[in-house]
């Protein structure tokens, strides 16, 4: 396990998603908090009920357009 600051991990960025292909990577942030970089070799279960932002963007457009046009 290898724990760096959060600036480190952005100024690296590759190095360490690398290193993290084979170990945990802490990110420490300031005093209170604290990250794990890890690899995932697969997607969570549910990732294929994940949305893009467009998607996002319609169903909250007609959420608004439906609210709006009860109030009237």
């Amino acid at each position: 396990m290898l724990v760096i600051s959060s600036a480190e991990l952005r100024n690296n960025m590759k190095k360490y998603l690398d290193i993290a292909t084979t170990e945990k990577v802490v990110i420490q942030r300031g005093r209170t908090e604290t990250f794990v970089l890890s690899s995932q070799n697969h997607l969570p279960e549910d990732f294929d009920r994940g949305i893009t932002k467009d998607e996002l963007m319609v169903g909250i457009r007609a959420g608004i357009k439906k609210m709006y046009s009860k109030n009237r």
